[in-house]
């Protein structure tokens, strides 16, 4: 992609964006944006996958400019307001004749996005003939086209709305580096340098630290059995932060594994948050428990991550459908053992790891058995009065905490998150793998072999 720093447009013009911007210390948003906007332009492998992410494919004869401390022509109101008026930067591609634009509006360290501002870029997009308002901040959201800002619909008509949060970005860059993709080695030095600002504490950039601030009476109440209202601002704030640690928690795995580590949602969740945090704050009420799936590309299954408020327990688990082709409860049970290693009973391990059996049809499930337990002796998948049972149809293998404390505070409740799910995909879940049925085998023809010694 070629760069196109000359080329004004002709209703709006501002700073070009530098990799070593010259403002004031304090402005820490101005110096986030041009160094990321300036990166955007550099390295070509982190602008393409940044720009795939929102939908939008450059190729070789696609030109890009970059600028920041936007200000509008001709509008004389605008051009008096304080800067915090001013959207941050602006994003422009050219592709022959056809031309794309983007606001960049960015927020730092503690400074959430506010509905107000959004909705007051959205109207200045509109009206400069942009096709995009992009937001970044340090809040999360489970896909860029999701927003942490509720804003209208019936204003985003022919506009595109999209989030950024700095650990996403800053996590693309990271898997950037640890790859191949990067063959210039300007360019890998240049998103280097960026990452190691972004890693610093003075660039505003930090990652979902602490739950809503209801966060530790709505516990209490769940442990009371007390009765909640989904509408609630406790339980919609408690379910828009546990989104926001869901994508923490994938970010972190997809460093870890160099691999992209996704939440998995249904359809119409991906396609209208609004009805995802509904449907979640709706089971919240019913279950006194937060959930989510993660998929780790490869992986035997999904992980099930479960925070249930009334026990106070975190859990981490995978389900697998035990091997058909073997017919004992005890050979079902060792292909299961074989799989994981025996580190992982050990005392370095901070959760214990439990296994459960999951009988076929209406027959009894068999009792939660401690995995070291259960390498000494596989039979005990069932409780003794259950050793009829059928061979299992499928393991149920977690780690939980306990640690009634992690519920207590806001930010030890994250902490005891961002190291069970991590920690069972260590020592479990990278070691699983699922059952493959075999081929079938071709029959030897006896019947066709007996007819030819007849004749």
């Amino acid at each position: 992609m070629k760069k196109d720093a000359k080329k004004a447009t002709p209703n709006f013009k501002g700073l070009p964006a530098r990799l070593i911007p010259t403002v004031s210390p304090g402005a820490v948003e101005r110096r986030a944006v041009s160094i990321l906007l300036s990166a955007l332009i550099s390295v070509e492998a982190f602008r393409r996958v940044m720009l795939q992410s929102i939908g939008r494919r450059v190729g070789d004869r696609t030109l890009i400019s970059a600028l920041t401390e936007v200000i509008f022509l001709g509008d004389r109101p605008l051009l008096e307001q304080e800067d915090n008026g001013r959207p941050d930067g602006a994003l422009v591609l050219r592709t022959g004749q056809k031309e794309w634009k983007a606001l960049i509006e960015a927020k730092t360290d503690s400074d959430d996005l506010k509905e107000k501002q959004v909705s007051q870029y959205v109207d200045y997009a509109k009206k400069y003939g942009f096709d995009a308002v992009i937001t970044i901040s340090n809040q999360f959201v489970a896909m860029p086209d999701h927003h942490p800002v509720a804003i209208d619909r019936r204003r985003l008509q022919k506009l595109e709305l999209y989030h950024w949060s700095w650990t996403f970005l800053l996590t693309q860059a990271q898997v950037l580096l640890e790859s191949d993709d990067i063959d210039n080695p300007d360019q890998r030095y240049i998103l280097q340098e960026v990452v190691a600002y972004f890693n610093s504490p003075k660039s505003g950039v930090k990652g979902f630290t602490q739950m809503n601030t209801e966060w530790t009476e709505l516990a209490q109440r769940c442990r009371r059995d007390s009765k909640l209202k989904a509408s609630s601002p406790e339980v919609q704030n408690t379910v828009a932060s546990w989104h926001q640690e869901q994508r923490e928690l994938c970010l972190q795995l997809w460093t870890k594994v160099k691999a992209r580590a996704e939440t998995k949602l249904p359809r119409a969740h991906r396609q209208n948050p609004g009805q995802r945090l509904n449907d979640d704050c709706d089971l919240l009420v019913k279950e006194k428990c937060l959930r989510t799936q993660i998929v780790v590309p490869d992986a035997a299954a999904p992980l099930d991550v479960k925070a249930d408020l009334c026990s106070k327990v975190i859990t981490c688990q995978m389900t697998l459908t035990a091997p058909q082709d073997k017919k004992s409860t005890q050979a079902r049970v060792n292909w299961l053992l074989r799989q994981i290693p025996e580190a992982s009973s050990g005392v370095d391990v901070p959760f214990d790891i439990w296994v459960r059996a999951k009988a076929p049809g209406r027959s009894a499930d068999g009792s939660p058995v401690r995995l070291a337990i259960l390498r000494k002796e596989p039979l005990l998948i069932y409780p003794k009065d259950q050793q009829e049972t059928p061979a299992p149809a499928y393991f149920e293998i977690w780690m939980e905490s306990t640690n009634h404390r992690a519920f207590t505070g806001r930010s030890k409740f994250i902490e005891e998150l961002e190291q069970i799910v991590p920690s069972f995909y260590e020592h479990v879940g990278q070691h699983l793998k699922a059952w493959v049925a075999p081929p079938p085998k071709m029959r030897a023809n006896a019947e066709e072999s007996s007819e030819e010694d007849a004749v």
